[in-house]
């Protein structure tokens, strides 16, 4: 217990010195927690200075996004752990996050290095846990948005979003994109406000949304349309069984990326991994049907529209609000 004791002691003592000297050598940081810096503009943390402050692990941990069962996906992701693991030489191992914010703190602490991290909560992890963004998963077109469904019942009265009014309506999470963040601003532009014009019930997941609407518990839920398309293919609801009455135009998917102090040798030979992975004959395109391969992807780019929203939501990229990014995914 003693030993326990100290180690924290130490722990808490190199966290709280670390931003120090990044405070002394930063001429830019923008919206990033003070351990990090951003002198080239780009909104990622740079690459620390120093190599004594690199990671360079025996084994990678991975993660995908807890927007369904982790149990389910990390088969689904088994074929490209493999090709990570060949490309780097080094053991890949999976990590079941349970929620948004249990994958942002897994990075941020040095315990996760790859990550599959869903729209919404990528700026948190970009901010908070210097995640850097690599490649997204991307159609044949080279597309790689999802939109946001205002999903209801089949025979629901419900016909558009002011019909929302006095409703009981499911959103994700307070951190989730086309779950949360993007309703509430573009609700509210359209003269229905959540939250006062009708009743938020946070699910936790898009797909507990999606069950929520499809069994009635609740009335409509906004909700990526990728993981409608997901959930309908694998039969877990009959096609006809629900309604899309709003749609939006495409936000950029989830991002895959690596924890932004890994050696920049071993982050070329991840980002290769991703681009040079036979997306067709592998599980994953049993999974996304929609999705041929990895491309690389701008963060400053891709995410300018959900940056925006977020900032007009009143976001901030803090450790609090990292607390209440989101919830257990049961």
């Amino acid at each position: 217990m003693r030993m326990l004791a100290g180690a924290c002691v130490a722990l808490l003592a190199f966290v709280a010195a670390a931003p120090a000297s990044a405070q002394e050598s930063c001429r830019n940081r923008g919206t990033l927690d003070a351990r990090y810096c951003d002198d080239n503009g780009d909104l990622i943390a740079d690459q620390p200075r120093d190599p004594k402050q690199w990671q360079n692990p025996a084994t990678l941990v991975f993660s995908y996004t807890p927007v369904e069962d982790p149990s389910v996906y990390e088969n689904v992701f088994d074929d490209l752990m493999q090709h990570i693991a060949k490309a780097t030489g080094k053991r890949v191992r999976w990590y079941p996050a349970e929620s948004y914010a249990a994958q942002v703190e897994a990075i941020r602490s040095g315990r996760l290095h790859i990550a599959g991290v869903a729209a919404g909560p990528t700026p948190y992890a970009v901010n908070l846990a210097g995640f850097e963004p690599l490649v997204g998963m991307a159609r044949t077109d080279g597309s790689i948005g999802y939109t946001l469904q205002l999903i209801v019942p089949r025979d629901s009265p419900i016909k558009s979003v002011q019909d929302l009014k006095g409703k009981r309506v499911a959103h994700v999470s307070p951190s989730s994109n086309s779950g949360d963040t993007a309703p509430r601003a573009l609700f509210s532009a359209m003269g229905v406000v959540p939250g006062k014009d009708y009743e938020v019930l946070f699910s936790g997941k898009h797909d507990n949304s999606i069950m929520g609407v499809v069994n009635k518990d609740y009335d409509a839920a906004p909700v990526a349309s990728s993981v409608v398309e997901r959930m309908r293919d694998r039969g877990m609801f009959k096609p006809d069984a629900l309604r899309v009455v709003y749609e939006t135009k495409p936000f950029p998917r989830t991002a895959y990326g690596v924890a932004y102090n890994l050696p920049p040798e071993l982050k070329a030979k991840i980002r290769e991994a991703f681009l040079s992975f036979d997306f067709k004959k592998s599980r994953l395109a049993k999974e996304f049907k929609d999705t041929d391969h990895f491309a690389p992807i701008v963060y400053k780019d891709n995410w300018r529209d959900v940056l925006t929203i977020q900032r007009t939501t009143g976001i901030t990229y803090t450790q609090d609000a990292l607390t209440k990014l989101g919830t257990k995914s049961e």
